[in-house]
């Protein structure tokens, strides 16, 4: 395996963990500042007010992604295995 092949195969996992994780940490990030907002506005310092609709929310973004996940893993995985294999990608 060349140093180009080990490169792209980095890049290629580095691509998958940002279009698996993107997502979940973006509706994350969404309902914690929707979270934040009503705290403000109602004055509710409550400090586990923001944990479960979190854990709702990804947990519904998590069903919905996930044969979308499978998928993207399942192409990453066939990709090393022609690697494995034959010592070159894409063959």
């Amino acid at each position: 395996m060349t140093a180009g092949q080990v490169l792209e195969l980095g890049q290629a996992a580095l691509l998958l963990v940002l279009t698996i994780v993107g997502p979940l940490l973006l509706v994350s990030l969404i309902v914690g500042v929707v979270i934040g907002l009503l705290q403000a506005l109602t004055q509710i310092q409550e400090m586990t007010l923001t944990f479960v609709p979190k854990i709702i929310a990804l947990g519904f973004v998590m069903l919905l992604m996930l044969p979308t996940i499978g998928q993207q893993l399942g192409d990453f995985m066939d990709k090393i295995g022609d690697l494995i294999v034959t010592g070159s990608p894409g063959a």
